[in-house]
C-alpha cells in the first residue's frame, strides 16, 4: 500500500459512519483544524474537501498535524496490515514497534532487515508517508503519553524511558503531537474518573495497568483456553481467569497479568526497566493477536456473526444444550470455553450441538466469530517449547517445560518465580534435564546452539520463506514445527497447518478438503485455528456422550 493507494471514498464512508473497525488502519488529517483523528472520532465529520487520509500516525505528524485529544488516535488498535503484508515496510513496522530504533538507531533497523539506510528510508517514506525516524518518533510519543497518564514517574525519567535523547526533545515532541505540555497532560488525566477509563496511578514506579484495545468480535474463550492449557508452572500461572507470566525484555525482564474485559484486555505490568514498556506492550498485543481485523477475516471464512448464529436453524438445539445465549449481547463469545480445567474446556465449544445443521445454513461452516491466532512473547522460547512438545500431549509438554524451567530458569521476584532459560543455558546444560527420545533431546540442544550462536535468527522482521527454510535446515524440525513457529512468530495469517493431526480431524469432521483451501487465503492460519477448535470440541462431545452412556447403563443394570 502506498500513500496514494488509500481509497478516498471508502475511507470517508468509514469516517462518516464512525466505523471503529478501521481505527488504526488509517488516520484522518483535517486541514482546517490541523489535527488528525481515528475514523471513529465522535467529533463532527469534516467536509470531504478538508480531509486527507494517511496510513500511519507518523505520516500525519510528519505533515504537521497534531493528535486529536478527544479520540486519542494513537491509542487505537494497530494496523492489521503489518501482519498481512510481508514486504519491507511491514517488516520494518514490526521491528520499530519492538523498539529496535530506540536500542540501536536506524543503522540497527537497516542491518536487521538487510537493506541500506538510504534504501530503507526511501521505501518507508514512499509506502507509509514517513521515514524510520519519524515512525519511531510517533512510537515514542505514544509511549510517553502512556507513561504520563498512567504512572507517577518524574517527567525526566519518562523522557528517557520513552526513548528520547533529551528532556528538551521529549517536551517539544509531546507539545507538537498532543498540543499540550507533559505537565498539563498529566493534570488532565488525573482529573478523569479512574473507574471510567480503567487507568490508575500506581503507588510505585515500574508498575502500571493498561487497557489493550482490540477490534470486536473477540473469541476470548479460545484465547483463555489456549493460554490456560499451555501454562508451564514456575514461569506461568492461570488463576481467576487471568494469565500471569514472566518474560525477558531488551533491558531485563517483566511480569504481566492479563485478563479479558468486555471491550479491552487489562494488562498489569511490572517492568524491571521502564524503557521496555513499548516493546512489552507490542509483544503482548502480538501474543493475543489484538491487531487483527476479525470482521474481514470472518467474512472471508464465511463465519456467521453471533446474531446470525442465534437466528439459525441450529439455535434451538444450541440453546437447549446451554451452549449459546439466545438473548442479544454485545459480548457474545463462549466464555466457558476458557475454563481452566482443560479437559472440560473444549466441551463448552458452542458448536458441539447442531453443528451439521448450522453448517448447512447458508452453506457456511460452524466457525466461531472473532477467533485469534496466538502469537508469542519470545522467539527462542517459542521454538524450544514447540520442539519439547513434539509428538506428546499439551499437558505432557507443559510438564517437561516446567521441569526445564525449574532446573535452569533464572529466578526473579514476583508472583511467578522463574524466567524461561536462555538458549545458551539450554545448549550448555539442557542434556542434564531434558528427558525423552535421545534424538529429540539432541535436536533441542542443536536448535538452542543455533540460536545462541546467531546461526538461527528469530525475530518479526524476517520473511516467512526465509524463516521456514532456516528452520527446516535444523535436525529434528519438520514441516509442522516450521509452519507452526512461522505462523506464531511472524503473525503470518496464511499458514495452513495441514500436517497437524487435530486440524485434519477437524477438517474431516466438517467435510472440508484441505487440498482445496486456496479460497480461504490469505487467512488460512485462522482456518487452522477454527479447525483445531472444532476437533477439540468434537473430542470433548464424544467423551461426554460416552460418560453419560456409561452412567445410564450402570443405572439400568442396578
Amino acid at each position: 500500500m502506498t500513500i496514494t493507494a488509500l481509497d478516498f471514498e471508502r475511507c470517508y464512508r468509514a469516517v462518516s459512519t464512525r466505523d471503529s473497525r478501521f481505527d488504526g488502519q488509517f488516520f484522518t488529517a483535517v486541514r482546517t483544524t490541523g489535527i488528525y483523528c481515528r475514523p471513529s472520532c465522535p467529533a463532527i465529520t469534516p467536509k470531504p474537501a478538508n480531509v486527507t487520509f494517511l496510513p500511519t500516525a507518523a505520516a500525519a505528524q510528519h505533515a504537521g498535524y497534531r493528535a486529536c485529544r478527544r479520540c486519542l488516535p494513537d491509542a487505537a488498535p494497530g494496523s492489521p496490515l503489518w501482519n498481512i503484508r510481508a514486504d519491507l515496510a511491514a517488516r520494518a513496522m514490526r521491528l520499530i514497534g519492538d523498539g529496535v530504533i530506540e536500542r540501536g538507531g536506524v543503522p540497527a533497523l537497516a542491518a536487521t532487515l538487510g537493506y541500506s539506510q538510504r534504501q530503507l528510508t526511501r521505501v518507508l517514506t514512499a509506502e507509509l508517508g514517513a521515514g524510520p525516524l519519524a515512525l519511531a518518533r510517533a512510537h515514542r510519543a505514544h509511549t510517553a503519553r502512556l507513561l504520563i497518564q498512567t504512572t507517577n514517574m518524574p517527567m525526566s525519567d519518562i523522557a528517557f524511558a520513552a526513548g528520547f535523547a533529551s528532556i528538551r526533545q521529549y517536551n517539544d515532541t509531546v507539545r507538537e503531537v498532543f498540543a499540550v505540555s507533559p505537565t498539563t497532560m498529566r493534570a488532565e488525566a488525573q482529573r478523569l474518573p479512574r473507574s471510567g477509563n480503567g487507568q490508575v496511578i500506581p503507588p510505585a514506579n515500574g508498575s502500571l495497568t493498561l487497557r489493550l484495545p482490540y477490534r470486536e468480535p473477540l473469541d476470548r474463550g479460545w484465547l483463555e483456553w489456549f493460554l490456560s492449557s499451555h501454562v508451564a508452572p514456575g514461569m506461568e500461572l492461570w488463576e481467576d481467569r487471568a494469565y500471569t507470566r514472566n518474560l525477558r525484555t531488551p533491558h531485563g525482564h517483566a511480569t504481566t497479568r492479563l485478563s479479558f474485559q468486555r471491550d479491552h484486555v487489562r494488562a498489569e505490568l511490572t517492568l524491571h526497566d521502564m524503557r521496555d514498556l513499548a516493546p512489552t506492550v507490542a509483544r503482548l498485543r502480538h501474543l493475543l493477536d489484538l491487531d487483527a481485523d476479525p470482521v474481514g477475516i470472518d467474512e472471508a471464512l464465511g463465519v456467521h456473526t453471533a446474531e446470525e448464529l442465534r437466528q439459525s436453524d441450529a439455535a434451538p438445539a444450541l440453546a437447549a444444550a446451554g451452549h449459546i445465549n439466545t438473548a442479544p449481547t454485545a459480548f457474545a463469545q463462549p466464555t466457558a470455553f476458557g475454563h481452566p480445567d482443560t479437559d472440560r474446556a473444549p466441551a463448552q465449544h458452542p458448536f458441539n450441538v447442531g453443528a451439521r445443521t448450522h453448517a448447512d445454513h447458508q452453506h457456511r461452516l460452524p466457525f466461531t466469530p472473532g477467533i485469534r491466532v496466538p502469537g508469542c512473547l519470545d522467539g527462542p522460547e517459542l521454538l524450544l517449547r514447540t520442539m519439547i512438545g513434539q509428538q506428546i500431549s499439551v499437558s505432557a509438554a507443559a510438564t517437561h517445560t516446567a521441569r526445564l524451567v525449574e532446573a535452569l530458569g533464572e529466578r526473579v521476584d514476583g508472583p511467578v518465580p522463574l524466567l524461561f532459560p536462555t538458549p545458551t543455558t539450554i545448549a550448555e546444560r539442557g542434556a542434564e534435564v531434558l528427558t525423552g527420545p535421545a534424538r529429540r533431546i539432541r535436536s533441542i540442544i542443536g536448535a538452542a546452539e543455533a540460536v545462541a550462536s546467531g546461526d538461527l535468527v528469530l525475530h518479526q522482521g524476517r520473511t516467512a520463506a526465509d524463516l521456514r527454510r532456516d528452520l527446516l535446515a535444523l535436525d529434528g524440525i519438520g514441516p509442522w514445527t516450521a509452519d507452526y513457529v512461522t505462523m506464531r512468530l511472524l503473525a503470518d495469517p496464511d499458514v495452513l497447518l495441514d500436517t497437524d493431526l487435530v486440524v485434519r480431524q477437524g477438517a474431516t469432521q466438517l467435510g472440508l478438503d484441505l487440498t482445496d483451501s486456496a479460497r480461504y487465503g490469505p487467512w488460512r492460519s485462522y482456518l487452522s485455528m477454527q479447525l483445531w477448535k472444532a476437533a477439540l470440541a468434537g473430542r470433548a462431545a464424544t467423551k461426554s456422550a460416552s460418560a453419560k452412556s456409561a452412567v445410564s447403563t450402570a443405572r439400568d443394570e442396578s
